[in-house]
C-alpha cells in the first residue's frame, strides 16, 4: 500500500464530498468549519504554519549528459552519469528513475486505457486513439551501471524504471550511476505529446524540441515516499533539483537553445553572430543573433559536419532544449529588480512576424511581473521558442504563433501567442521553482500560473482579453451538470474538463481572493510568502492553504472547503425586499395608513365596476349610510397631535435627531441556491440616480447557510438594487440578483473548430483585409 495512501485518499471525490459536510441535515455547521484532518498533521518536516519545518529535507540529483541527434533519422542517443544525494532520514534500497518517452511505447497503459469512439468525420489525432500505435517508439535502454562500469539490475514498469543498489544508501551518502540509452523521435505533430519533431515540407527540415528526453529521477519526499505514479500524457512531473552539464551534438548548421547558459558560444556562432550576442548582453531591444537571412540559407542545404553545444545549469529540476537550422534567434537583456537576465527567442520564418516583434519583449514583461508577485527571477536566462505547442521546463519554454503565408495575422492569433507565452514563461516559478507536483495536484502548478498570468496580461494591456482569471468567465463551467465535475483537489488523470478544473477555476478563485475577500495588501503579502518559503522545495496543498492564513490572519477554511473541495457554485439569491420607515408625525402616519388602506381596497373587480359606471346600492339609498359612510379615518385628530408632541418631547436629542433624519429601512432576504458562500455584494440605486455598494462578508452565512435576512439604513429612497455588480463571486444566476426583477437576454456563441498547426492564424484578419486595399 502507497505511503501517501492518506493524502491521495483526500483527492477522491466522493471522500471530498462527505468530508465538505461536518453537520449532515443542518443548515450551519459545515462550510465554516475549519478543515481540520483534511489536511495532513503538522511535523518537523511541515510545521502547522505553512512553512517548512526545522528538519525538512529533499533529495539532489546531479545530471552529466551527453547526447547526439540523428538529423537523417530522428534519433537520439544519449549517456548520462547521475550523482544522488540521499539527504532524507531513511535508508535505500532502489530508486525510481522517470522514462517519460515510454508513454509512446505501445504497452504502456496510456496507449490503451482511453474511451475511443467513431464518428462522421475522423482527423488523424482521433485515430490515434483508435489505429496501433507506433511500435517504434520508447526508450530503449542500453545498459545501466555504476560509477566503474558494473552492471545495475533494473526494472522497467512502463513509464518509471526501477535501479536495485548494490547497497543500502544510507541517509548523508550519495551514490553515482550511469544509464546509456536511445529512442526514435516521435513525430510531435501526429504523436501528440510534448517533445519530438515537427517536419515542414517545403523546406524538408526538421524543428526538434527535446524534452523529457533523458531517464531522470523521481521525487522521494516527505509526505509520499517515492513519486512514481505513471506519466500517462497529462499529470506533468514532480522532479528532484540539481546541477546539469549537458553536450548535445548535432549537425552544424544547427541553432540550439537550452536550459541553462552555453559554455561555448564562441565555437558555435560565427564571428558576426557571436558580436552580435555580444551587443545583446548591453540591449534594451532584441537584437537577432542569428538573422532571418541566415536562418534562410541554411535551410537551403543540410552539411554531414557536426557541433557539440555544451549547456550548465544549476539548481534546476529539469532540462530542455531546441535544435534546428530553421531558427532565428533573438535577445535582450533584461533588468528584473537589479539583476540582468538574457531574454531570449527561438523561430522559424512563419513565426517571424509575431515573434520577432512581441515574443522576447514578452520574456521580460512575464519575469518582471512574476518577480513582482512572487520572488526575484533567479536565473540567468528566460527562453521562448515558437513550435506550435505550449510546454515549459526551467529557463526555456515552448509556445505558438504563426503568422498567413503574407506575413498578416488575426488579433486572436496575436493575443493567443502572447497570452501562451506569458504562461509558460511564468511556469520558471511554478512548477519550476516552488516545486509542487503537478501528477497529483494539477493547480498548484497550473492554477497558480494561470493566476499570475492573468495579473501579467493586465500588466501588458488594460484591454488584454484575458480568457482565464475574471471570475464571470468561470460561471459557465460551474453552473454545468455535477456528473461533469471535479473537486479542484482532484487527481490530475481523473479530470473530465481539464483546463476548466485545473487552470481557469483555481484562477479565478485567487483573484477573488485578491480582489474580494482579502484585498490586494494582505494577499499580495502571503502569495509573496508562499513562493518565498517554497522557492527550490516542494509544497503540498496544505503548506499553500497554512501559509496563506498564517501571514494574512484572514481565516479562509471556509474558501478552500468550498472552491477546492466542492463542486458547488455561487448562486445568491436576492429573494425579498420590505421597505420601512419612522411612522413619523401624525399626517406622515394618516398619509402612509390611506396609501396602505387604498392599496389593499384595489383589485380588478372593483376598477373595473367603477370603469363601467356601476351605481352601487348605497349611494342609490341614502338611508344606507351612517356616520362612517362621511367619516374621514385618515384626518388627524387634536388626540393624534397632542400624543405625538408628547412622545417627541420624550426623545433623547440623539432620537430625534435619528427620527428628523427620515432614515429609509430595507430588509433584505438571500438565499444561497448555489451552495458556495459568499460575500454578499449590494449595488443601491436611488431615485436620485445616485448609487452606493455595502459589502457584507461570507461569514454573514455561517449560522444559516441556506437563507439570510438583514436589514439596511438608506438616507435616500432606493429605486432599485443588484447584487455582484461588478460579477466578482462567479454567480451561476444573475437573473435573480436584481430587484426589481429585469429580464436579460440569454446568449450564444457560434463557433467551428480549430483545424491546421496549433497557433496558426485563426479568425478574422482585417489586417490581411487591409494590406489588400
Amino acid at each position: 500500500m502507497r505511503k501517501n495512501l492518506y493524502l491521495t485518499g483526500m483527492l477522491c471525490c466522493s471522500i471530498l464530498a462527505l468530508r465538505a459536510q461536518q453537520n449532515p441535515g443542518s443548515n450551519h455547521g459545515n462550510r465554516f468549519e475549519q478543515l481540520g484532518t483534511m489536511l495532513q498533521t503538522p511535523n518537523m518536516y511541515r510545521s502547522a504554519s505553512g512553512a517548512p519545518g526545522p528538519k525538512y529535507w529533499q533529495q539532489r540529483a546531479d545530471y552529466e549528459i551527453d547526447a547526439q541527434l540523428d538529423d537523417e533519422k530522428q534519433k537520439l542517443t544519449g549517456a548520462e552519469t547521475i550523482t544522488y544525494f540521499n539527504n532524507s532520514p531513511d535508508p535505500l534500497t532502489y530508486i525510481w528513475l522517470q522514462l517519460d518517452e515510454n508513454e509512446h511505447d505501445p504497452k504502456s497503459d496510456n496507449q490503451l486505457f482511453n474511451e475511443s469512439k467513431i464518428t462522421d468525420k475522423m482527423t488523424m489525432a482521433g485515430l490515434k486513439g483508435i489505429l496501433p500505435p507506433n511500435p517504434e517508439l520508447g526508450v530503449k535502454i542500453v545498459k545501466v551501471t555504476d560509477e566503474a562500469g558494473k552492471a545495475l539490475p533494473y526494472t522497467i514498469n512502463q513509464t518509471m524504471m526501477r535501479i536495485d543498489l548494490p547497497k543500502t544508501l544510507m541517509p548523508g551518502e550519495k551514490y553515482k550511476f550511469k544509464v546509456s540509452w536511445w529512442y526514435n523521435l516521435s513525430n510531435r505533430m501526429v504523436e501528440g505529446g510534448r517533445g519530438g519533431y515537427e517536419f515542414f515540407p517545403e523546406d524538408k527540415n526538421y524543428l526538434y524540441t527535446i524534452t523529457q528526453w533523458y531517464p531522470r529521477l523521481a521525487v522521494y519526499s516527505d509526505f509520499q515516499g517515492w513519486q512514481n505514479k505513471q506519466f500517462t500524457g497529462r499529470g506533468e512531473f514532480a522532479l528532484t533539483f540539481g546541477n546539469f552539464k549537458v553536450k548535445m551534438t548535432v549537425p552544424a548548421d544547427h541553432v540550439v537553445g537550452g536550459t541553462g547558459e552555453c559554455q561555448n558560444y564562441k565555437d558555435m556562432l560565427t564571428p558576426a553572430q557571436y558580436q552580435r550576442w555580444q551587443k545583446a548582453q548591453i540591449s534594451k531591444e532584441p537584437i537577432e543573433v542569428v538573422t532571418l537571412d541566415e536562418a534562410k540559407n541554411a535551410m537551403k542545404g543540410k552539411v554531414a559536419a557536426t557541433k557539440t553545444w555544451v549547456f550548465e545549469a544549476q539548481n534546476v529540476r529539469d532540462f530542455a532544449m531546441v535544435s534546428s537550422r530553421r531558427l532565428v534567434w533573438d535577445a535582450m537583456a533584461a533588468n528584473v529588480e537589479g539583476n540582468k537576465v538574457m531574454a531570449m527567442s527561438y523561430y522559424g520564418q512563419e513565426a517571424y512576424p509575431l515573434y520577432r516583434r512581441y515574443s522576447t519583449k514578452a520574456v521580460a514583461h512575464t519575469i518582471k511581473s512574476y518577480s513582482k508577485h512572487t520572488i526575484p527571477y533567479p536565473y540567468p536566462v528566460a527562453i521562448s521558442v515558437e513550435a506550435a505547442n505550449g510546454m515549459e521546463y526551467p529557463m526555456i519554454c515552448f509556445n505558438y504563433g504563426r503568422a498567413d503565408k503574407d506575413g498578416t495575422y488575426s488579433e486572436a492569433t496575436k493575443n493567443g501567442m502572447l497570452g501562451v507565452i506569458i504562461h509558460e514563461v511564468g511556469h520558471n516559478f511554478f512548477p519550476m521553482i516552488v516545486n509542487s507536483d503537478e501528477r497529483q495536484w494539477s493547480w498548484m502548478d497550473e492554477g497558480l500560473n494561470t493566476f499570475c498570468q492573468f495579473m501579467a496580461e493586465q500588466e501588458w494591456d488594460s484591454n488584454f482579453p484575458s480568457s482565464r482569471g475574471p471570475a464571470h468567465k468561470i460561471v459557465d463551467y460551474m453552473k454545468m451538470p455535477k456528473d461533469q465535475l471535479e473537486p479542484i483537489m482532484t487527481n490530475s488523470e481523473n479530470i473530465i474538463q481539464f483546463g476548466p478544473n485545473a487552470y481557469a477555476k483555481p484562477a479565478t478563485a485567487l483573484n477573488i481572493l485578491r480582489e474580494t475577500i482579502m484585498g490586494r495588501e494582505l494577499f499580495d503579502f502571503a502569495f509573496r510568502e508562499y513562493a518565498r518559503r517554497w522557492a527550490f522545495k516542494h509544497p503540498t496543498p496544505a503548506d499553500f492553504f497554512r501559509t496563506m492564513e498564517d501571514a494574512s490572519a484572514v481565516d479562509l477554511d471556509w474558501f478552500w472547503r468550498g472552491w477546492f473541495f466542492t463542486t458547488e457554485p455561487v448562486d445568491i439569491s436576492l429573494d425579498s425586499v420590505k421597505w420601512y420607515r419612522f411612522n413619523g408625525d401624525p399626517s406622515a402616519s394618516k398619509q402612509l395608513a390611506k396609501e396602505t388602506y387604498e392599496k389593499g381596497m384595489d383589485h380588478v373587480a372593483r376598477q373595473r365596476n367603477k370603469a363601467a359606471g356601476m351605481k352601487y346600492v348605497v349611494d342609490e339609498d341614502t338611508s344606507l349610510q351612517d356616520f362612517y359612510s362621511k367619516w374621514n379615518r385618515f384626518e388627524v385628530s387634536q388626540e393624534d397631535k397632542a400624543a405625538y408632541e408628547q412622545f417627541y418631547n420624550g426623545l433623547t436629542p440623539a432620537e430625534k435627531a435619528l427620527y428628523d433624519s427620515k432614515k429609509n429601512f430595507y430588509e433584505l432576504t438571500f438565499s444561497n441556491k448555489g451552495g458556495l458562500v459568499m460575500p454578499v455584494i449590494i449595488e443601491w440605486t436611488f431615485t436620485d440616480g445616485t448609487k452606493e455598494t455595502d459589502r457584507i462578508s461570507a461569514y454573514i452565512w455561517r449560522k444559516n447557510e441556506n437563507e439570510v435576512t438583514k436589514v439596511f439604513a438608506k438616507d435616500k429612497q432606493v429605486a432599485s438594487i443588484k447584487l455582484d455588480p461588478l460579477r466578482e463571486t462567479a454567480d451561476i444566476d444573475e437573473s435573480n440578483n436584481m430587484w426589481p426583477r429585469e429580464a436579460s437576454p440569454s446568449r450564444f456563441e457560434l463557433f467551428k473548430g480549430a483545424t491546421g498547426v496549433r497557433g496558426a492564424s485563426t479568425g478574422d484578419n482585417p489586417m490581411k483585409k487591409a494590406s489588400s486595399k
